[in-house]
C-alpha cells in the first residue's frame, strides 16, 4: 500500500470493550467506571485471540475499568504492555449517566432527538462529541505515529469515543459521524493509512451482526 507518510501502511483497530450490566440494562455509562459481567470478560478474552493474530505493534486504552479489563485479555495472548489514557474515555454525559434509554427519552426527548439529528448536543450538559474527538483522536495519532511501517494499533475504547475518533480521522463532517453506526461489544473496525489519508477498512467486525447496547445507540 502506497501510504500517506513515505510508503508506510500501518492500521489502526479500534475495539469497543466487553459487555456491562449497564449495556444490558441500556443504561448510559459515560463516564461511569463501570465493570465488565463475567460474560463481558469472555467476550474479551475470544476477541483476543482473533486480534492476536493480527500480530499488533501497540496497545492503548481507556483507563475505565471496562476498557482496561479487554485491553489486558489483549495483552495477556501478546505480551505487550498496555499504555493507559483517560483522553480515551466515554464522552461525558453530565445527568444523563445512570438513567436509561427510557429514561432519557422520557425526561429529555427533545435534546435526544436533536443529537439524533446530528445537531451538536451536549448531553446530559457534558461533553460535544466534536469535544471527545478533541481529546481522543490526537492520542490514537500520536500512538499511530510510532508503530513501525505496515505496524498495527489497537486501541481499546468506547462505542461513543470510537465513533467519533473514526469520523474525525476520516476527515468526515461532525453531523455524518451517526452514519457510521454503532459498535456491538468487543467488536471492532480497523482503519488503513492510504494513499489520501485514513480510510475505513473494517466496521464492527468481529461477531456476526447483533444488536448494539450502549451509550451510542
Amino acid at each position: 500500500m502506497n501510504g500517506s507518510r513515505g510508503g508506510r501502511g500501518r492500521r489502526i483497530v479500534l475495539w469497543r470493550h466487553g459487555q456491562t450490566a449497564w449495556n444490558l440494562e441500556r443504561r448510559f455509562q459515560g463516564t461511569t467506571d463501570i465493570e465488565l459481567t463475567e460474560e463481558g470478560v469472555a467476550q474479551a478474552r475470544r476477541a483476543a485471540r482473533l486480534l492476536a493474530s493480527l500480530k499488533p505493534d501497540a496497545v492503548v486504552a481507556s483507563d475505565l475499568r471496562r476498557a482496561a479489563a479487554t485491553a489486558a485479555e489483549l495483552a495477556a495472548v501478546t505480551g505487550l504492555t498496555v499504555s493507559h489514557d483517560a483522553a480515551l474515555r466515554e464522552t461525558y454525559a453530565g445527568v444523563w449517566q445512570g438513567l436509561t434509554h427510557e429514561e432519557i427519552v422520557g425526561r429529555y426527548g427533545d435534546e435526544y432527538a436533536a443529537w439524533k439529528r446530528g445537531e451538536p448536543v451536549r448531553r446530559g450538559g457534558g461533553e460535544l462529541e466534536t469535544e471527545v474527538a478533541d481529546r481522543a483522536a490526537p492520542v490514537v495519532l500520536e500512538h499511530a505515529d510510532k508503530l513501525p511501517s505496515d505496524g498495527t494499533l489497537v486501541v481499546v475504547s468506547h462505542g461513543g469515543t470510537i465513533r467519533t475518533t473514526i469520523g474525525r480521522l476520516l476527515g468526515l463532517e461532525a453531523h455524518h459521524w451517526e452514519g457510521l453506526g454503532g459498535l456491538t461489544n468487543c467488536c471492532w473496525s480497523v482503519l488503513g493509512e492510504g494513499a489520501r489519508g485514513w480510510r475505513l477498512l473494517e466496521h464492527n467486525a468481529g461477531t456476526l451482526p447483533e444488536p448494539v447496547l450502549g451509550d451510542d445507540d
